[in-house]
């Protein structure tokens, strides 16, 4: 079983002045999810090397049971600061991708024509996709093989309207995630702000905040063992 976790190159919070890039739990509760149930892993980024971490995501109240043990895991932190390329990966060689979310793809992996290119090879060839928080913007110009976007009637979730005014973001970020999955023609649905809500559609699996990450992550792994 191999997974390749795309993480964001992006590290400016638009014009703030302010740094932004993955949000750790993210990345930190599937690594683990992925790591316990014997997965081969890959990270990969646009830049490669170490991602940026948004610095929101490392203060005291955003630590997790899988932050935590990340922090005491030098092996996944070698693993984060050497990600390969993503114009270096190739979708035939894996049976899944995930990409965790924070700010920083809503600037880079959403545009990235390698990272589109990836994500409608990997779902034209039948592996689950699964992005969570605001990393469903990866979704925002993928096409299906019919040239529809690839949401297109398909259940969506990712990170809400709502969350982002709690954050205090809306004027910042380039687009809303919530507004670009409707626009999209996605069947947009959502829980209750910051609680865990996945849903899943055929092989696409999208998680609408931080604490939905490890859940996608699990619902990937059941995905992939059908």
């Amino acid at each position: 079983m191999k997974i390749l976790m795309v993480l964001t190159s992006h590290d400016q919070l638009g014009d703030t002045g302010k740094k932004t890039g993955f949000w750790l739990e993210e990345f930190a509760a599937p690594y683990y999810v992925f790591k316990d149930a014997g997965a081969a892993l890959t990270l990969a980024s646009p830049k490669g090397g170490q991602p940026p971490l948004d610095p929101s995501s490392d203060s005291p109240s955003a630590q997790t049971e899988a932050t935590e043990r990340f922090k005491k895991d030098p092996a996944a932190q070698q693993a984060l600061a050497h990600t390969a390329t993503l114009a270096s990966v190739s979708a035939a060689d894996y049976d899944a991708v995930f990409y965790p979310g924070g700010h920083g793809p809503l600037w880079d992996l959403a545009e990235d024509k390698i990272s589109i290119a990836l994500i409608e090879n990997m779902y034209a060839a039948g592996k689950p996709v699964a992005a969570v928080c605001h990393a469903p913007a990866v979704l925002r110009h993928a096409k299906a093989a019919d040239g529809s976007p690839l949401v297109k009637d398909k259940a969506v979730t990712g990170f809400t309207d709502t969350e982002e005014v709690a954050v205090q973001l809306t004027d910042v970020v380039p687009f809303l995630v919530e507004d670009m999955l409707k626009a999209n023609g996605g069947n947009y649905s959502k829980g209750a702000d910051w609680a865990p809500y996945v849903v899943s559609a055929d092989h696409l699996i999208t998680g609408q905040n931080p604490a939905s990450s490890g859940p996608a992550a699990e619902a990937l792994l059941a995905m992939l063992a059908k």
